[in-house]
């Protein structure tokens, strides 16, 4: 009868454990699906991003620092 008691109280502990093991295996996926949605909008906006950058025209001013030496040479 005590074998019995002991293997029905280790029954019940192991089911607890899977049931947490479970639980956090749900959260962790749900983490993952979550951060996989924003590493794609944030790859869309660097696409974005780098197309802007892309088709800037450099502007007139930084095209005359360029042609010009400073001063002191």
């Amino acid at each position: 009868m005590q074998i019995q008691l002991e293997q029905a109280k280790q029954i019940a502990e192991l089911e607890t454990k899977v049931a947490f093991q479970e639980h956090a295996i749900e959260e962790l996926n749900q983490a993952l699906v979550e951060q996989q949605f924003m590493l794609e909008k944030m790859q869309l906006q660097l696409r974005h991003l780098a197309a802007k950058l892309k088709d800037l025209q450099p502007s007139n001013i930084a095209s005359q620092a360029e042609e010009t030496p400073p001063p002191h040479y």
